[in-house]
């Protein structure tokens, strides 16, 4: 058998990843401010999929989904009130 080509998942996972900056930065807010937004996309996206699941495994698999994106959601606030001097101008982030 031939060699392999395949470098593997690892490879690429190492090249799409950003850093995440310096805590306290204008560039760590925005950084938060982005996470929070998506977290709070996830929790409204949770509740509209538990409110049309049918069936014990959609509705035990939605209520999954809903607490742990409102979890998620909480404690990104929780991070973004400890670690932000200042907060940043949101624009609208959670509209």
């Amino acid at each position: 058998m031939g060699k392999s080509q395949h470098t593997g998942d690892l490879a690429l996972m190492k090249t799409q990843v950003k850093p995440i900056p310096q805590v306290d930065t204008v560039e760590w807010g925005e950084h938060l401010r982005a996470e929070i937004a998506e977290a709070h996309n996830e929790w409204v996206n949770a509740n509209r999929f538990f409110n049309v699941a049918v069936g014990q495994d959609q509705i035990d698999y939605a209520i999954y989904a809903l607490i742990t994106a409102e979890k998620r959601y909480e404690m990104l606030i929780r991070i973004a009130k400890r670690t932000c001097s200042v907060w940043p101008a949101w624009r609208g982030a959670l509209q």
